[in-house]
């Protein structure tokens, strides 16, 4: 009987570990009459909106990090606010470097597989959403992500859907290459696995024109433009700015890798600008509630829950923290502030005008995993 019990517990803690215990949380959108600002500074609107807060981890360098979402709503298009904890403001994405004997290197981590520059990158900041993958809805972003495939040539793995015709909508802010111009890239991910052919596997760019290209000459050994306020900082060039590369620069003098550019076409839906300050990243980003594009999630419906995921890239370029549960957007039809939070260890300062948040009624994953252990810990005692 003791024997059969133990089996019973043990398979508990399994189905508890494979579920992770986690409760889905919940970002409420309010309706608004006044379209928030997009300029990552949070204005007045946003004292309307309800707070949710869900805690990534798993990533490069600082590793994990706690995220704050707020969302509101007009008639015709949706608005988000998050705010997450960052030690740095990681700029220095892949710059050229002017070497002693006048020879310019562009700066990265040697031997790095594809995909893993974790030390010359830029911060980021991404969100998943479904559109109708299956098995999103309750594994969240752990339905696209096979991590450790084709490690003999990737530093993380592949994102792609499980199965052919699925799609989600990927938003993607890069610090460097997006955020200059004001957007955030919108792209999407399918069931496309990785090839040499398509080395980025099933993550793909929207339609349109791309908001960044390479600074690099056509014999790849130094920068191909320039502009007024180079060297570096800042770490891009703007592209109706560049001017042809003179090499007038003292060693260790740097000049930025990347021309940006506003995106066009159907890349273009997502505006976001973001502004670090005090140890934090404040993001505020918006689109059109229906962009008419079946690469994008719609939000036709206001009675539906958004399924989506949360990620956030600490100067790394592929190696990010997530989120192991899955949340869920919803729409209020005025508003009424109010805090929701999903089960958190990990305490970091409370954003500017947010009450401190309300501790979840429902048993965080790691209090019930203790309480499992220890019941199956005295049955075992008991045993001896």
């Amino acid at each position: 009987m003791i024997r059969k019990i133990n089996q019973i517990l043990i398979g508990m803690i399994l189905l508890s570990l494979s579920t992770g215990l986690v409760s889905a949380g919940t970002l409420t959108s309010v309706k608004v009459t006044v379209a928030p600002i997009i300029d990552g500074i949070s204005d007045a609107v946003w004292n309307q909106a309800t707070t949710m807060m869900v805690n990534v981890s798993g990533g490069a360098n600082s590793g994990a990090h706690t995220v704050t979402l707020k969302s509101v709503y007009t008639d015709d298009s949706v608005y988000f606010l998050a705010t997450w904890n960052d030690p740095t403001e990681s700029l220095r994405r892949l710059p050229w470097q002017k070497q002693a004997n006048g020879s310019w290197m562009q700066l990265n981590t040697p031997d790095a597989k594809l995909g893993g520059e974790n030390t010359y990158y830029e911060d980021k900041f991404a969100q998943i959403w479904n559109i109708n993958t299956r098995t999103f809805d309750t594994t969240g972003c752990s339905a696209l992500c096979h991590a450790g495939e084709n490690s003999d040539v990737k530093a993380f793995g592949n994102k792609y859907t499980p199965n052919p015709g699925e799609m989600a909508d990927l938003w993607h802010m890069k610090m460097v290459r997006t955020n200059p111009t004001g957007y955030m890239d919108d792209q999407y991910v399918d069931s496309t696995h990785y090839s040499k052919d398509m080395p980025d596997a099933g993550r793909h760019p929207d339609p349109g024109g791309s908001p960044y290209s390479d600074n690099i000459n056509t014999a790849k050994t130094a920068p191909n433009y320039t502009s007024a306020d180079q060297p570096a900082p800042p770490y891009w060039i703007f592209d109706e700015q560049k001017q042809s590369f003179k090499d007038t620069y003292k060693a260790n003098d740097e000049i930025a890798g990347i021309i940006v550019m506003p995106p066009t076409g159907d890349r273009a839906d997502i505006k976001g600008k973001a502004v670090y300050k005090d140890g934090m990243w404040t993001l505020e980003y918006g689109r059109k509630l229906n962009t008419g594009s079946k690469y994008d999630v719609q939000f036709t419906d206001m009675k539906n829950e958004y399924s989506f995921g949360t990620a956030i890239f600490d100067n790394a370029q592929t190696r990010h923290s997530f989120e192991t549960g899955v949340s869920n957007l919803v729409f209020a039809r005025q508003a009424t502030p109010t805090i929701t939070s999903t089960p958190t260890t990990t305490s970091t300062p409370t954003p500017i005008s947010t009450p401190a948040p309300v501790a979840t009624k429902k048993t965080p994953a790691f209090e019930a995993l203790l309480a499992i252990s220890a019941l199956l810990a005295a049955v075992l005692i008991k045993r001896r």
